[in-house]
């Protein structure tokens, strides 16, 4: 068992996810930045292909309209990450434990 691992995990679908770990640390995540660093083959272009990055953190002001960005489920994978359906039809994220940690320090979005 790791320091780095989460102790509590408390999931809002309209807010975000705040983390307390077991070294003490908290973290909060949006949802803009949980989305716009969804970790999945299709968002980082793991496949060798372009990422297909989003930016819900920092919309084009001349955007006329997008949605509001919605987490529709939020269910453990394994004992190791979360998954997460937008309601911009993506789902494909597993977000892990380590990658959350590593984006809470590291800044992320």
């Amino acid at each position: 068992m790791s320091l780095q691992e989460p102790e509590h995990i408390a999931v809002s679908k309209s807010k975000g996810i705040d983390i307390d770990w077991k070294d003490g640390l908290h973290t909060s995540f949006t949802l803009a930045q949980l989305r716009d660093n969804c970790p999945c083959a299709h968002c980082t272009g793991a496949h060798g292909t372009e990422p297909q990055k989003t930016n819900y953190a920092n919309p084009s002001p001349f955007q006329m309209y997008q949605p509001a960005l919605k987490m529709l489920s939020c269910e453990a994978a394994g004992n190791y990450a979360l998954k997460i359906s937008w309601s911009d039809g993506h789902s494909s994220g597993i977000y892990s434990f380590d990658f959350l940690r590593r984006l809470a320090t590291e800044g992320g979005s």
